[in-house]
């Protein structure tokens, strides 16, 4: 099989949650444009619809979904609803999740309850729904959007938010467990750990460039991530390019994870 062929997902069909902005809109339209018909999904239906048109304009087919990754009924329906609509689920992304900012020391039990809620176990029963018609099918690529938050530590002022890094810690080791025991199924499972990225998650330091220069000097390569830095990380996963690759994380962060 030629290299082109081996990132070719033409025929494929994907579900992105969290598809409709941010990075999640970035990985929709790289399998998109790998060939893969494409359903994204959140809370906020209008984002998808944005993203699902914009997914039509390639030349595949876009389906916007609304649905509360929070809410195991609406993880039930939007699983049921994208087979429905796609006839099957072929690539997963788990993309959906939430962050909650308070002081260490102060931090709510509601934080962390609502953060888990959608970062670890949503993400768990939409796999695991997916994960059925999968073996059912013979196989498929799940893939969880992590953060290298999960793969480290951080100052109080720098990162106030201890459950969002503990529940993507908890997202890497799932994959890991998951994709020894869906293996024999023919599934494989991976992550991507993002680091920062121009979306909202930088709305803290972006309105002052000497803060935004200050932060990104964390950042050996000395800039914050884009949509052409993440697309090809998503169509390696779900393609047969890593048809030998499962239970791995790849950072995707110029560099921060190694400082």
């Amino acid at each position: 099989m030629r290299v082109n062929e081996l990132f070719d997902l033409s025929g494929k069909t994907a579900l992105v949650t969290g598809g409709g902005r941010g990075i999640g809109r970035h990985l929709a339209i790289g399998l998109a444009e790998a060939g893969a018909d494409v359903a994204v999904a959140s809370r906020k239906l209008a984002n998808c619809e944005e993203a699902a048109a914009a997914i039509v304009g390639i030349g595949r087919r876009g389906v916007a979904i609304e649905a509360d990754i929070g809410d195991p009924d609406s993880v039930a329906a939007l699983a049921d609803r994208a087979v429905s609509e796609l006839g099957r689920i072929d690539i997963l992304v788990n993309n959906a999740g939430v962050i909650w900012g308070a002081p260490t020391l102060e931090y709510p039990i509601e934080g962390w309850d609502k953060v888990f809620a959608v970062n670890v176990r949503g993400l768990w029963l939409l796999s695991q729904r997916v994960a059925r018609q999968m073996k059912a099918r013979g196989g498929g690529s799940i893939i969880h959007i992590s953060s290298i938050s999960g793969m480290r530590g951080a100052d109080e002022e720098a990162e106030p938010a201890i459950a969002y890094s503990a529940s993507k810690g908890a997202v890497d080791a799932l994959t890991r467990d998951m994709a020894v025991k869906l293996a024999p199924h023919g599934i494989r499972v991976n992550a991507i750990a993002p680091g920062p990225f121009d979306t909202a998650m930088l709305d803290h330091v972006r309105h002052d460039e000497a803060e935004l220069s200050r932060f990104l000097e964390q950042v050996p390569m000395r800039r914050y991530g884009g949509e052409d830095d993440i697309k090809g990380a998503v169509v390696f996963f779900a393609s047969e390019a890593a048809r030998f690759v499962t239970g791995q994380t790849l950072a995707v962060d110029g560099g921060m994870i190694v400082r």
